[in-house]
């Protein structure tokens, strides 16, 4: 330890740590740990909140990296008078990780597999672990970690073991605490020690120790003397497998030397759902289960709630791995989801409530046998009306869209939202159709709608009652709905927690739920295990009242700011930037797949993430009460600085946050108070300078080239001397299109008409492209007519000049509009992803009146060239003469960020594929160019760790002369600098091949 012989400090409230004996204290400690530790406006904002309603500011954050780190910070704590808030990925929907005192952050160090015992199907992790990691390190293996949760691709075993989290298999698998062998603990007073099941006479020895953990366990085994009949009593039922209420004494109740016939005392298991308020875990040895052989889904339509929970009832006797329920209401807003709306293509009618019912099986035949007989009990009953089967790997989709549940919940517009408060209850399953029948007359009486989803195979449903958090009269709805909750549950015998725990939200609720008897007893072991109160305090015990602490104060207005996008979708920028409501599917990493949130997958930096720029945003907009000051912030700048603008969060982020365009709107803001930088202007007028540069091109790349003139350059475009900027070419695509038509003449007029959009990067830079896109829609049959359109605004919106933006998409849906009206039928194809679907994505919410329905229009017309070629082709229009003689050529592609969250790669692959190439199709995100951002100085570094996360080794892995397809400019950029490979558009594979083309390589 290195903070013995400190003095004790009473705090009486945060502590400054900006100067004086405070700061002192903090530097001598930092320079102690081999972490970090942070105090700044920033840090502290971004952990002030977590899944939960609630919000306090952090003293601070620290990021330890070792054991020795962690007592470090223990006696830190205890010699300044701070409370410790330990946190692993902050996705507690009911608050444990808010409070007022030191947050401590396990996952950006202490995440270590630190080793596997595959024979005997154990491992050891440290706490930062995240479950899908540790699933991808163990496949290999055939094994796995048995618990599942919704948030495995991002929450930590660490925050697991907290909460005894559960996940969608618990039938099967039980809880966390079910497959922890040893816990390495550091207790309040800076003892380590490393728990698992005692012998008698361990035990004994246990209980004779003078520290705290000695403490602690003489408290425990005094409880359950003393208030065993109390415990039998009050606690769940024993068919309740989800039970996380307060401390669980009733596990210790059934073990040896308390019942004679129960199991062996493991103190495990009691500390698994204490939420760090009992000690910090610094190593857990968990033990392993088999991955299944065999596996399908029984997706089961029903046309009522209640027939669907009287089925769960029937379905749990055919031996399920698992049964989720999915009500009306996710399955609607899945449709409104870009990504889960893809995920849902097995949903069949309009169901009031679906039921997937997995099944595990060591053989195909018996997995045959057991879907046959569940589908035949339901129909005997008369229970359901459509059972569609979900096979690997399609079954990842209804999985998908059933864990994205909360996300795009919080996602719907305005104040009012399905809100957490009795989310986690839990009941045996032979009571839950009961259950939620008088659970249903509850929210009829306090007039409200609700939303049921999740475990019903376990008597866990999600239940979520929609209300308005800002309204003091829905405040009181939902305390009272918390109050009635908690009575409703104890009628039935079930849990007020089942896997998400108490926190500040249900940690209230417990003397109402335990007796005043009972609720002393778990004070009695809190104050064993932590006399002072610094372990997460206000969690279990000694909670303050649900209502407050709230990220927002009812009845307090929502501020708003003037926009130049349209946020009405959202009724207005703020509450599109309160859709995040902290779920965290943003912090994933590159090896989850996805694009969402390319710099944090680099940096696994909380400000990185679209929850992060989200809680600064939202924080410095509501807070400071100057909306306008908000916006000229350098913390809000700062944090938004490293967003690529990918897009992947407005498909892939379950409430669908546009960070993209809030940066966009940002930035304007931003520079209008603080003036606009030379480099953003002059990227912005990438079109123009294009077009001028275009009259003397050789001129123009010499001068790029030239040292003198590349240094300047370089100084005031701020571009990285890594970078070359790509060389314009020697004609640009209009004049080479109208020499073309000049020599070869123009196709029959008879033939159907398609627009084509020729954006600047394609016209100066890389004509060939849209000469090609000619030659393809030509020989399928099309008379191409150039859009008269020469920018899309795609620059101006990467550098935050929406206002010229906005002016150049009111004129172009001007000339839309002349267009549409001669041309009436005919679709606009576009080659460049970013810049075509500009007109799909922002152009309708940049321009005003009229103008709205003319861009409406023309983005229902606007496709990319390869979903035109699909399209038509399926439809029986497009008759291209595509070689035949050259066998199925193998090609690799990557698709382009804005692609994937819009459109999605399919069509791609599909108009390769009709075209007689053999298609892989790399789990990439963001190549990490994202136009600009990797050409300057700043930013590249960065811009390549993103290309070095998976794109760079998995084109190295390719055999020399592979054929590599990226749609985007800057991604065929970025795979040039990165690897040295050669990329090429879609379009030039398309070309290719066509009967008579020229064989390009």
């Amino acid at each position: 330890m290195t903070t013995e012989n400190q003095p004790s400090l009473a705090r009486t409230g945060p502590i400054d740590f900006s100067a004086g004996a405070a700061r002192v204290a903090l530097d001598k400690f930092a320079a102690s740990i081999d972490g970090e530790a942070h105090v700044d406006a920033t840090h502290r904002m971004l952990y002030s909140q977590d899944a939960s309603v609630y919000q306090e500011t952090p003293a601070g954050v620290v990021f330890p990296r070792t054991r020795d780190d962690i007592e470090r910070i223990i006696g830190f704590a205890r010699a300044m008078g701070l409370s410790l808030i330990p946190r692993a990925a902050g996705t507690s929907l009911a608050g444990q990780c808010v409070g007022d005192g030191l947050v401590v952050d396990t996952g950006r160090y202490m995440n270590q597999i630190l080793e596997l015992n595959a024979e005997e199907r154990w491992v050891r992790v440290q706490p930062g672990v995240i479950l899908d990691d540790l699933n991808r390190f163990l496949a290999p293996h055939g094994l796995f970690f048995g618990p599942d949760t919704s948030t495995a691709s991002r929450c930590m075993i660490g925050g697991m073991i907290g909460n005894n989290s559960c996940g969608t298999h618990s039938i099967l698998y039980g809880t966390t605490r079910d497959h922890v062998i040893e816990l390495e603990l550091v207790f309040a007073d800076g003892v380590v020690e490393t728990i698992r099941a005692w012998g008698e006479d361990e035990l004994a020895e246990q209980l004779g120790r003078g520290d705290l953990l000695g403490e602690g366990l003489r408290a425990i085994d005094e409880v359950v003397r003393s208030h065993r009949e109390l415990i039998a009593e009050r606690y769940p039922r024993p068919e309740v497998m989800r039970r996380n209420t307060g401390y669980a004494f009733d596990e210790i109740a059934g073990m040896r030397p308390h019942d004679g016939d129960g199991g062996v005392y493991d103190l495990v298991r009691f500390m698994c759902g204490s939420e760090g308020t009992l000690a910090m875990i610094t190593e857990a040895k968990l033990n392993l289960v088999p991955a299944p052989k065999f596996k399908t889904v029984v997706c089961a339509h029903f046309d009522s709630l209640d027939e669907a929970l009287t089925a769960t009832v029937a379905a749990v006797e055919h031996e399920p791995a698992a049964v989720e329920l999915m009500d009306r209401r996710i399955l609607e807003l899945a449709r409104d989801n870009i990504e889960q709306r893809r995920n849902s293509f097995w949903v069949e009618g309009d169901p009031d409530a679906v039921l997937s019912i997995e099944f595990y099986r060591d053989t195909q035949e018996e997995l045959d046998e057991a879907v046959e007989a569940v589908i035949e009990d339901l129909r005997a009953r008369g229970w359901g009306y459509a059972y569609p089967r979900v096979d690997p790997p399609n079954d990842k989709a209804v999985w998908a869209l059933r864990k994205a549940g909360l996300g795009f919940l919080m996602g719907v517009p305005g104040d009012v939202k399905p809100v957490t408060v009795v989310e986690d209850t839990a009941v045996a399953v032979d009571v839950l159709p009961a259950y939620i029948r008088d659970f249903a007359e509850m929210m009829e009486r306090y007039d409200t709608r609700c939303v049921y989803y999740a475990h019903a195979s376990v008597g866990e449903l999600h239940l979520r009652p929609e209300l308005n958090i800002k309204d003091p009269v829905d405040v009181e709805k939902f305390v009272g709905i918390a109050r009635d909750t908690t009575d409703l549950v104890k009628k039935y015998g079930g849990s007020v927690s089942g896997e998400h725990g108490d926190g500040r939200l249900r940690s209230p609720m417990l003397e109402q739920f335990y007796g005043p008897e009972l609720t002393q007893a778990h004070k009695k072991v809190k104050r064993a295990f932590d006399p002072d109160g610094m372990l997460n305090p206000g969690k279990i015990v000694d909670a303050a009242p649900m209502d407050e602490s709230w990220r927002f104060v009812p009845g307090e207005q929502t501020p708003e700011v003037d926009t130049l996008f349209d946020w009405s979708a959202d009724q207005g920028l703020v509450r599109a930037i309160e859709k995040c409501n902290g779920a965290g599917a943003c912090r994933k990493r590159a090896e989850a797949g996805g694009t969402m949130c390319p710099s944090y997958m680099a940096t696994l930096d909380e400000k990185d993430s679209t929850r992060g720029r989200a809680n600064v945003f939202r924080n410095l907009v509501r807070t400071n009460g100057d909306p306008r000051a908000a916006m000229a912030s350098d913390e809000l700048y700062d944090v938004m600085d490293l967003c690529l603008s990918c897009k992947g969060c407005k498909s892939e982020c379950p409430a669908n946050v546009d960070m993209g365009r809030m940066k966009a709107e940002f930035l304007q803001h931003y520079h209008d108070q603080r003036g606009v930088p030379t480099s953003a202007k002059l990227f912005a007028a990438y079109g123009k300078l294009s077009k001028l540069a275009s009259w003397a091109p050789r001129l123009a790349n010499l001068t790029m080239t030239l040292g003198p003139t590349r240094s300047m350059m370089n100084k005031v475009l701020k571009v990285s001397p890594k970078r070359q900027l790509p060389a314009f070419a020697t004609r640009p695509f209009r004049r080479q299109y109208r020499a073309m038509r000049n020599a070869d003449g123009y196709p029959d007029p008879a033939r159907p008409v398609v627009g084509l959009y020729v954006d600047p990067f394609t016209e100066y830079t890389e004509p060939w492209l849209a000469m090609a896109a000619v030659r393809v829609l030509e020989a399928g049959g099309w008379r191409v007519r150039v859009l008269p359109i020469e920018d899309d605004g795609r620059t101006y919106l990467s550098k935050g000049l929406v206002r010229q933006a906005k002016a150049l998409s009111e004129q172009n849906m001007r000339v839309a509009r002349e267009w549409m009206a001669n041309n009436p039928d005919a679709m606009v194809v576009g080659i460049e992803p970013s810049a075509l679907l500009t007109f799909r994505d922002e152009t309708p919410d940049l321009v005003s009146g009229e103008l709205r329905e003319v861009a409406d229009a023309f983005a229902a017309r606007c496709v990319l060239v390869e979903e035109f070629v699909v399209k038509m082709h399926e439809e029986g229009r497009f008759d291209a003469p595509w070689r035949v003689d050259r066998g199925r050529e193998p090609v690799t592609f990557h698709g382009h960020c804005h692609q994937k969250a819009l459109v999605g790669t399919g069509p791609t692959v599909r108009a390769l594929e009709i075209a007689g190439y053999d298609v892989t199709t790399l789990s990439t995100g963001c190549c990490g160019m994202a136009g600009s951002f990797g050409y300057e100085e700043g930013h590249y570094e960065l811009s390549m760790k993103i290309g070095e996360l998976v794109l760079f080794p998995a084109l190295r892995g390719l055999p020399q002369g592979a054929k590599i397809v990226a749609p985007g400019t800057s991604c065929r950029h970025q795979i040039h600098d990165g690897t040295g490979r050669e990329a090429r558009h879609p379009v030039m594979w398309l070309e290719r091949a066509l009967e008579g083309a020229l064989a390009r390589s």
